[in-house]
């Protein structure tokens, strides 16, 4: 399944790049409408993008009565990211959503203050709050992801989605002021690509959990890569303010390169990264 990241997409306003995607993801949504931070907010980088947007969003109450009516228009598959600032903001959210595929709680932005409660205590709360399909977006910026992933697994999720942007600044050449009103914002785009497929390996190995990988996804081989590393979805982020037509194109070229190394469909490579006996022969296909 090809999703987006959460935030880099407005389906009602590229409603035909949000058809083109086997499901989409709303913005954050919080309890309570957010502005969100300080202008200026984006900042390009070498290799990809700094972003502190700090979950602007309508608030809930918005959300449920206005924008999600007209996303299920769209007729796509549906998953709303849900934020908040204690256990509580992200259970009561979890409480009032129904008909959608899934819900990605957004356990790691790097751009606001965090919950007090740890991210299994937060699953927790919204596991006993709904049955809907539970997806934790975790962080690689953490010392051990396996482990939160553990963690999450216990207290209940169905998947993760591996990773949320890893925390950077850009500085101006001619002031090396920071670039950002807030200094800092989150990292993504290609720059992000080997610390997404590490985390994506090592939470598939810890967890066997359904992983939605993203992070630096820009051709069908980078998709081909997440798949092999453990990942049953992919997310295309960045890449989608440059390029709308990306997941039409990244569809096309997971095909070709799953054709290149030999193999029938881009599934049979699902989680090739940990079987040594099945890279051999992938090898050997290849060197013929």
């Amino acid at each position: 399944m090809l999703l987006n990241a959460s935030g880099c997409l407005d389906a009602l306003l590229a409603p035909d790049v949000a058809r083109s995607l086997d499901g989409f993801v709303t913005k954050t949504i919080t309890p309570l409408p957010r502005e969100g931070n300080a202008a200026p907010r984006i900042a390009e980088t070498a290799h990809g993008m700094l972003n502190a947007i700090g979950l602007a969003n309508p608030g809930r109450e918005r959300f449920l009565s206005e924008t999600l009516p007209r996303l299920r228009e769209l007729g796509v598959p549906l998953w709303i990211s849900v934020g908040g600032f204690c256990a509580r903001d992200y259970a009561d959210t979890c409480a009032v959503l129904d008909d959608v595929e899934a819900i990605e709680l957004n356990l790691s932005c790097p751009n606001v203050d965090e919950a007090p409660e740890s991210a299994a205590e937060i699953v927790a709360a919204c596991r006993a709050a709904t049955a809907l399909p539970l997806y934790a977006k975790l962080s690689a910026a953490h010392s051990d992801v396996a482990a939160v992933a553990r963690a999450v697994a216990d207290a209940g999720v169905d998947g993760l989605s591996l990773v949320n942007t890893l925390r950077g600044m850009a500085l101006d050449p001619k002031t090396l002021a920071p670039v950002l009103a807030r200094g800092t914002g989150g990292l993504s785009g290609p720059t992000l690509k080997p610390v997404a497929l590490g985390a994506v390996h090592a939470c598939y190995a810890a967890t066997k959990l359904p992983i939605v990988g993203m992070g630096g996804v820009t051709t069908g081989r980078d998709m081909l890569e997440m798949i092999a590393c453990g990942a049953k979805h992919v997310a295309l982020g960045t890449i989608l303010f440059s390029d709308p037509d990306a997941p039409a194109r990244v569809s096309d070229e997971l095909q070709e390169a799953a054709e290149a190394l030999g193999v029938v469909q881009p599934g049979d490579v699902f989680a090739l990264a940990h079987e040594g006996e099945k890279r051999l022969d992938i090898a050997s296909i290849v060197a013929a």
